[in-house]
């Protein structure tokens, strides 16, 4: 049995099926702090962050009004040797700093919150002074989120390798798994999984 959980890293690749995860969290009660909208924050028109990305890839993936233009920058980044790395290198501590304190927000208004930290690229950000008293890994494997991104995302074959072998490897995201959520089956069996995971969060010691 696990005792109640105030901070929980919820991770996984693309396409395995995490936002599903972190919705059905939300709905049972959990405060889910998004990643991805942290990082459209820094990276907002006249950031010192957007300005670091454009003196990194050109200052045409910024569009005439003054926002990111983010297919741009994706086709600067994705397959290209490097460029991932020096992309994070200037995104991941701004967005630390920011999800830092939205955690304190969050339990500052509720002590008792249990609060989702969504994060697709924890592997890849992940510092020695991480705050996690649980780690979640939404598990699907590589071919199977290709078929996805193929599918509901109009990618090429090409485009979801190069998205995949952007981000960590199955192996790497599993080795921090507290919880393994399969998400390779249907959208009923990756919910009873949630389910059962926020009954043992909520559950009393």
């Amino acid at each position: 049995m696990l005792d109640p959980m105030p901070l929980i890293a919820l991770t996984g690749g693309i396409a395995a099926g995490k936002s599903t995860i972190a919705r059905r969290l939300s709905e049972k009660g959990a405060v889910i702090v998004d990643a991805d909208a942290l990082v459209r924050e820094v990276q907002g028109p006249g950031s010192p962050v957007l300005a670091a990305i454009a003196d990194a890839f050109g200052a045409d993936v910024i569009r005439p009004d003054g926002s990111l233009d983010r297919a741009a920058l994706g086709s600067r980044v994705f397959g290209v040797d490097g460029a991932v790395g020096r992309l994070n290198a200037i995104v991941h501590p701004a967005v630390g700093a920011l999800s830092r304190a939205r955690f304190a927000e969050a339990l500052a208004a509720d002590a008792d919150a249990v609060v989702v930290y969504d994060v697709p690229l924890l592997a890849e950000a992940r510092a020695g002074s991480d705050p996690w008293d649980l780690v979640v890994v939404a598990h699907a494997p590589a071919a199977v989120r290709a078929e996805r991104l193929e599918r509901e995302r109009g990618m090429t074959a090409v485009e979801a390798a190069a998205r995949i072998g952007a981000q960590a490897g199955d192996d790497e995201r599993l080795a921090l798994a507290d919880v393994v959520i399969d998400t390779a089956g249907s959208l009923e069996h990756t919910i009873a999984q949630t389910d059962d995971l926020w009954e043992r969060l909520t559950r009393a010691s």
